[in-house]
This record gives C-alpha cells, structure tokens and sequence, in this order.
C-alpha cells in the first residue's frame, strides 16, 4: 500500500476519533441529582462499583448530616483524592481528566465544589422538618389523587346515564327492533368502552406520577424512583422496538386477528338474533343457536390459527414445531375418550332429545337436564343430587324423555289398584276418575281413563290414566294421586285387594280404615249353613 494512501488513512481515523463524542460514563447521584459522571476504572474496580461507591459514601455523609469542609490532596504527580473532613470520598486520576479532556487538578476541583454543594443541599433533606413536609406532601397528594378518583367515578356514572338515556330515546323514536336493535346496544357498550378505555388510560399516567412524586420527596426513594422510571422506560421501549421490527410480518397476523374478532361478533349477533326469535332460519332452531356458533367459532380460530401459524414470531424455528408436534401427540394421546364425549354431544346437540329443565330418565338416572355441554350432561334428581352423565353415555343408552310431549299433549301418568269381583267395574271406574279429578297437576281435559289389564285369581287390575303438564313434578302428583285413591276407595266403602286377599272373608276384618267403617260394624263369624234345613 503506498504510503500517501496510509497517511490518509490515519487522518480521516484521527478525525473520525476527535469528532467522536467522549463514551457515556456511569452516574454519580445524591438523590435525584446528577453530580457527575465516572467514565475510567480505577485499577481493577470498574467503573460502575466506583460510581456505587461514592454514591454509598455521599448519602452516608447526607443522612448524618456530615458538613466538614470538602478540600482536595494530591498524591504523587498523577493523583488527586477529595476529602469531606477526614473521611475519603473519591479519587481523581489522570485516565478520569483525560477522558473529560480537561488537566486533573481542575476536574479534581469541580467535583470538589459539586460534593460540598450538593451535600449541603442533602443534609437539608435529611431532617426532620423536611422529612415531616415530605409526608404532609405525600398525603396531600394522594388525597387529591383520592378525589379525583371520586369525581371521575361520579362523572362516569353520570355519563353512562345520559348516554343510556341518549340511545334509548333514539331506538324508541325510530322504533329499532331485531336485529338493528342488537347493533344499537352493541354501539352503546363500544362507546363505553372506549371511555372506560380512556378513563383507565388517564389514571393509570396520573397513578404512575404520583408514585414516582412520592418516592422523590424522600430521600431514601429518590433513587428508587428514579430507577423505575428507567427500568419501566427501558422495558417498554424494547417492546416497542420488537413490535416495531415484527410489524412487516405482523401486520397480515393484525389484519387477519382483527377481520377474525369482528366476523365472529357479527356472527355471534346473527346466532343470538336467531335464539331470540328476532329471525326465522329453516335449517337452524333456537334451541342450537347457541350450540352451532359456539362450534362454528372454534372452527374458525382453529382454521386462522392454521393460517397464522407461519407468520408468528418463532413460528418458523425449529423450537417451535417442536413444541406443536409435542403437544399434537399429547393432544392426540389423551383425547380419545374426550374426542369422543365432544363428539358424541355435537349429535345430541342436533338430535335434540332433551332440553334444559327436561325431565328425562338415562339408565338408572332420572331428573331434570341442567346443563348441556360439549363433554357432559348434568342431571338433578328429585332427591337434589346432581349426576354428571358423560355424552357418550348418553348417546349410547336409551333415553326417556317425560316432558318432551308434556307441554302440549300432556304427560300420561298411570298406576294400578286390584278390586274383588264383588265390586261392579263401572263403579271402580268412576271412583278412580273421580279420585285422579281431585288430585292438583291432573288435567281435566284431556279426561282420565281406566284399563282393566288382568283378570286375576281372586281380584280385577284396574289400571288408572291421568294427563298432565308438570311433568317435572311426577313424584309429587304421583303421591297425590295415591293419596286420592285411598281416600276414595274407603269413602265409597270398597276394599282394595293388594296385595291380595282368599275370597273367603268371614272372620277376617275389612281392611277399610276405622274411622270410615259404617257405625254398626262387627266383624263377620264364620258360619256353617245346612242347605237341606
């Protein structure tokens, strides 16, 4: 290389040296206060333990209140330490003038001066007048902080009201109905929203001022303070710079994220105008609505969560499908019996056997439907205990639906009493019919109807039909029931013959109750009769 060529070379990097700002050093502070900044290691301690060094040293001096004289010795021809009194602050050496670009003795006496002058300021601080002021401020401040919360809680109050007020007047002057309604009340909650956005926005910045005020009034804080501030700057604005630097590739995951959210509100408004009965659609009742727009919402996440895969941070990285084959095995290792309740609930869903507040009956279980969901059933019975029933079970059993037909044809309840043939059927009709009238939840009309099912040895099987709604109150309308046809059958003076009784009845008591008895009762004797005589 030719040497003119390497001379140029060695100015333009002497210059580039010269015109280069002198490197950051590390803070010396008093408080809140800047004093000074350490720039050069001083033999093997760094620069950063030195600069926490002589902080420690100085607010030592401030909290004790340390007012001797700041004076400057030399030692040797390199070498300059300041003194507070007799107590060793700090050392100036010629790397720590040289790096300010300025001769060591008057960088020594600089901070010489900066040291007396802020450790008189300090040791104000430390006392406690300013102490006592240092609380009165603090609470002071908090308690307009306070109030300020309290007006801006009545404020918003005061706005929700009127804007309530607002919508409802408009919907009721231009007669909004259905579907147009939902979108009105959707419009009211997202203005809400975005002034509790606003609202939150504004305390959260006033909440964070004040904190940082308070832990600056006291000196102990001042650095603290001052810290989180930084920390709290410094983590922010990383995570802005990343979300700055993914914005090439996270702006279609944004797009889609957001057509994603509103479609599904849309969709949802649509599903929830359907279960109201705000729109007719054929192929869909009220009754699933619900259930297909929660299906058909996680069809769709699962399907831009495919599509967004790529396109996410790390998703391209070896680590990261990885992960996703890890958790697809789990995933497809675990879920057999749960794939399997989902599936199983999605055609129930569809067949429809059974509604919320049904009375039904699966295998051994019979009560009324309180939940149905994706993986289980849940059933109350009439003893109070409720039954988690999975899907599968229930798709594989037969199902006893009481009240499906209850609400309009009526729910037939039924039960058998045995009469003796000395009885005339058309009078055991009658008391039965007269018996099921008289029992509250049994129906009029549709009439209740008698069967005679059994011709037995020594009795007939009368078998009671009675129509009713409450279908959820079997138990209760059957007791009743019973009730009334005890009652009945003794008032009319006719025995019931269950379980059975011999058709030879002389010297066996009627098993009507006593108190019903004719008054001239007695208990018949067996007797012997001569046909011949």
């Amino acid at each position: 290389m030719p040497r003119r060529t390497v001379l140029l070379v060695l100015i333009s990097a002497s210059l580039a040296l010269a015109q280069s700002p002198p490197p950051a050093g590390i803070p010396v502070r008093l408080g809140t206060e800047q004093l000074f900044l350490i720039q050069r290691p001083a033999g093997p301690v760094t620069a950063e333990a030195r600069a926490r060094e002589i902080t420690g040293r100085l607010e030592m001096l401030a909290e004790r209140g340390y007012l001797e004289p700041v004076e400057v010795r030399d030692f040797g021809s390199n070498l300059s330490a300041v003194f507070v009194g007799e107590v060793f602050l700090l050392s100036v050496s010629d790397a720590d003038a040289e790096a300010l670009g300025r001769g060591r003795p008057e960088v020594a006496a600089e901070w010489a001066a900066t040291v007396e002058r802020a450790l008189k300021t300090g040791a104000k601080q430390f006392t406690w007048i300013s102490f006592l002021l240092a609380i009165l401020k603090a609470l002071l401040s908090w308690a307009v902080f306070a109030g300020i919360l309290w007006l801006i809680k009545r404020g918003f109050d005061w706005v929700t009201v009127w804007i309530e007020d607002r919508f409802r007047e408009l919907t009721q002057k231009k007669q909004i109905r259905g579907l147009n309604l939902l979108l009105w009340e959707r419009l009211f909650l997202f203005v809400l929203l975005l002034i509790k956005v606003a609202t939150g926005i504004f305390l959260l910045f006033q909440f964070s001022l004040l904190v940082s005020f308070t832990f600056g009034l006291f000196p102990a804080t001042q650095g603290i303070s001052l810290s989180l501030f930084e920390y709290f700057r410094g983590t922010f604005g990383a995570i802005g710079q990343a979300i700055l630097d993914y914005l090439p590739r996270g702006g279609f995951v944004a797009v889609l994220a957001i057509i994603t959210f509103y479609g599904i509100r849309l969709m949802k408004l649509f599903f929830l105008a359907i279960e109201r009965g705000d729109i007719d659609f054929a192929k869909i009742t009220p009754e699933t609505a619900t259930p297909t727009y929660q299906l058909l919402r996680i069809l769709i996440v699962l399907f831009v969560l495919v599509v967004a895969f790529p396109y996410l941070p790390g998703g391209e990285s070896d680590a990261f499908k990885g992960i996703s084959i890890f958790i697809g095995v789990l995933l497809s290792l675990g879920s057999g019996s749960a794939m399997g309740n989902i599936t199983s609930g999605v055609i129930i869903t569809y067949m429809r056997p059974f509604r919320l507040g049904d009375r039904i009956r699966v295998g051994d279980t019979t009560g009324d439907v309180i939940t149905k969901g994706l993986l289980v059933t849940r059933i109350r019975t009439i003893k109070n205990v409720e039954i988690v029933v999975p899907n599968a079970n229930i798709l594989s059993s037969q199902i006893i639906n009481y009240s499906a037909l209850a609400r309009e044809n009526g729910l037939i309840l039924h039960t058998t009493v045995t009469i003796g043939y000395d009885v005339p059927w058309r009078q055991v009709h009658e008391i039965m019919k007269q018996a099921a009238l008289a029992t509250p939840g049994i129906l009029a009309d549709p009439a209740p109807f008698v069967l005679q099912t059994a011709l037995n040895d020594w009795h007939v099987s009368y078998e009671l039909n009675a129509y009713t709604h409450e279908a959820n109150r079997m138990a209760t309308v059957y007791s009743g029931l019973h009730e009334n046809l005890q009652e009945s059958f003794n008032a009319a003076g006719v025995e019931i013959m269950s379980p059975s009784y011999y058709a030879l009845r002389d010297g066996n008591t009627t098993t009507i109750p006593e108190p019903q008895r004719p008054p001239d009762y007695r208990t018949p004797a067996f007797r012997v009769e001569n046909p011949e005589s």
